[in-house]
């Protein structure tokens, strides 16, 4: 154990027994390398981390909203993602009957001035007669997403518009996959219907079926049009719209910020198919939706620009709203053209944090949230700086903004790590998509960055060549990490940091890796996303000055922190390495800097994350097959090192004894969290 501790000077060693058998690549051999780190806890070298350096970057990709986070059932809800123009396309919704017994088209005489496609169903069958409809009627029926999650006991609103010149007898119904079995239903008489009428149904399942449908049937002959069609589970995050299992996955990495929505998405392939705020708030049937033409498939808008806010909030992180500057992939708008596009972002930005009583606030205060968003963030444009029309556009942008709200931090498009910038901003977007190598190799990085300039900000990052990521592998993860080491080392000198992409729809994968896979019913996280708990205690945490001496650095990263546990109020010391490395690693550590005897052996914990094989991935059999493992370290063992496994990720928390602990043993110990 070294020398006695003094007043000023504690060396802590310790021994994790269990992750000695571990030795993933090296067969039977047991040789560790060794490390040692010294960690150096005087307040005079300890630096705080912002409160928002690790936060999550939610694009529309990969149906991540639209069919995934947004719990919206009914895809084309309001049959115009086949366009304006009839007749036009109503895929995914379908016909429940044949030509003889029923016609569907679509008409543009829908009551919503900025979604005209109607759904016509002429129905040529009746009740009786020489031509009865089948049993269970005639209509049409919408899958969803690749099917709808409809569990038993669980409730379902139905809204839908509907209109006829004669009465109505229709029946909803939700069924499973082939309509064959009936999990909910409700019959809809209703007379006086010739002008457009709102109709909403609580639908109770009495079974489950994951890959269920909704169907809307007849056996009245006549002409029925329907429209704006949605299905929602009553259960969402507080009413609010969200997934709840999906929504828990994002609480749980304690993020502290959201990026919305693109990437991408914000500019479009042409600027026709932009991202525009303006068309995705009021009430969800009057949102005229739009096709996102970079990840090729349509979206009703229900997650929009006030849904990304209140999901911000939600989460407790600070919303950064990522706007078109008159740029998409194929467009450009010439900067002396810009002002409408200008006044737009400004508006958005009042919507956001305006007063209830200003223009744009007084809607946002309508539409449900008086209280003002707490947006401190924006950035210009998503990956334009190297297009012609950039430079001139941010200027005018960023001049306009800070007139109006000059405490906004404003994010450029152009890297200034490795030059400084030629124009003003607060901070500058940098993004990494590469080999495992080459990210565990950025941990150095920012290490001689300015710390004058503007900050970093870090807002997507993967591993993401295939031989290394797969569709989600421990080695990316731990390359990851090893990166996010030196994000973290160097917090001074950047701002936020993101993993990119969030959520892949396993039916829609546009992208590869993601963070979170999902289907109707069913969600993992990749390595990756069990990755970044190893640095959801981060934010606003201490970071304390460390030096780790080793042969292997090349292959090995570490950092020390000291943070809050907001569950028993206690303060940790918590270390953390990265062994990119095919050995095992021996790792001795050193503390300067505590009081003597602040440190106690209670609710101590080594958290590891590794696995028997480096390309090794989650799946929904195996959701967790690659996942941390804590092990609580209880008593007063003799410890001597900490051994850290070939490709691994490991925390070591001690608790930082108060002036009262109590006893070892005792329920105070840190639970666990996995």
């Amino acid at each position: 154990m070294g020398s006695p501790p003094s007043s000023r000077f504690v060396i802590l060693s310790f021994l994790f027994f269990g992750l000695l058998a571990l030795n993933q690549c090296s067969g039977t051999e047991i040789d560790a390398m060794v490390a040692s780190l010294h960690v150096d806890a005087s307040e005079a070298s300890a630096k705080k981390i912002p409160d928002s350096l690790f936060g999550l970057f939610f694009e529309e990709i990969n149906h991540a909203g639209s069919g995934g986070l947004w719990a919206e059932l009914v895809s084309n809800r309001g049959f115009e993602a086949g366009g304006p123009n009839t007749p036009s396309n109503i895929d995914p919704w379908s016909i429940i009957g044949d030509e003889s017994s029923l016609t569907v088209s679509t008409d543009r005489s829908s009551c919503f001035d900025r979604n005209k496609i109607a759904l016509r169903l002429d129905v040529h069958c009746g009740s009786g007669g020489a031509n009865t409809c089948t049993n269970g009627g005639v209509g049409v029926y919408n899958p969803g997403f690749w099917g709808m999650n409809i569990q038993d006991g669980k409730s379902y609103k139905l809204v839908f518009y509907v209109r006829s010149p004669e009465s109505i007898h229709v029946s909803v119904s939700l069924t499973g996959s082939t309509g064959q079995q009936k999990l909910a239903s409700a019959d809809i008489i209703v007379d006086g219907v010739s002008n457009w009428t709102k109709m909403e149904v609580l639908l109770e399942a009495k079974g489950t079926d994951p890959k269920s449908r909704l169907e809307l049937t007849t056996t009245k002959n006549g002409v029925i049009w329907f429209d704006q069609v949605s299905l929602m589970p009553v259960d969402t995050f507080k009413g609010h719209g969200f997934r709840n299992d999906l929504f828990d996955m994002l609480k749980q990495l304690k993020p502290g910020f959201l990026r919305f929505p693109g990437g991408c998405f914000v500019e479009g392939e042409w600027l026709r198919n932009a991202f525009r705020w303006k068309e995705t708030i009021g009430p969800w049937e009057e949102r005229p939706g739009h096709f996102g033409d970079v990840w090729k498939y349509w979206t009703d808008d229900g997650l929009g620009h006030l849904e990304f806010l209140q999901l911000a909030e939600d989460l407790g992180a600070l919303p950064v709203w990522v706007f078109n500057n008159g740029i998409s992939h194929q467009d450009q708008v010439d900067t002396s053209l810009i002002s409408p596009f200008l006044q737009e972002i400004l508006d958005g930005i009042e919507f956001a944090r305006g007063d209830p009583n200003s223009t744009w606030g007084s809607v946002r205060a309508a539409l449900g949230h008086p209280e003002p968003f707490d947006l401190r963030y924006v950035a210009i444009g998503n990956e334009d700086c190297w297009k012609s029309k950039y430079q001139g556009n941010y200027l005018k942008f960023h001049a306009a903004i800070k007139q109006a709200y000059p405490d906004i931090n404003i994010i450029s498009n152009c890297d200034g790590s490795s030059k400084p910038l030629n124009h003003p901003a607060d901070l500058y977007d940098f993004h990494i998509y590469s080999s495992a190598s080459d990210v565990f190799s950025l941990n150095t990085k920012f290490d001689h960055v300015s710390r004058s300039g503007p900050k970093a900000f870090i807002s997507e990052y993967a591993v993401t060549e295939r031989k290394d990521c797969g569709t989600g592998s421990l080695l990316a993860a731990v390359a990851e990490a090893g990166f996010l080491i030196g994000v973290e080392r160097n917090s001074d000198a950047i701002e936020m940091a993101s993993y990119a992409p969030l959520f892949v729809n396993v039916n829609d994968r546009w992208w590869n890796p993601d963070a979170i896979v999902f289907s109707s019913s069913q969600h993992y996280g990749t390595p990756s996303y069990w990755m970044q708990h190893f640095f959801r205690e981060s934010n606003g945490a201490t970071l304390l000055s460390s030096t780790l001496q080793s042969n292997i650095s090349s292959s090995l990263v570490t950092s020390a922190i000291t943070w809050k546990n907001s569950e028993d109020n206690q303060e940790y010391l918590r270390i953390k390495a990265v062994n990119f490395g095919a050995k095992n690693v021996t790792l001795t550590i050193t503390v300067h800097g505590f009081e003597q005897n602040s440190i106690q052996l209670l609710g101590n914990a080594i958290t590891v994350l590794t696995s028997s094989n480096v390309m090794d991935e989650n799946s929904f059999n195996k959701p967790t097959k690659v996942a941390p493992i804590e092990t609580k370290l209880q008593g007063v063992e003799k410890m001597d090192a900490v051994m850290l496994p070939p490709y691994s990720i490991t925390a070591v928390d001690f608790l930082l004894k108060p002036a009262n602990i109590r006893p070892v043993g005792s329920d105070s110990a840190l639970k666990s969290s996995y």
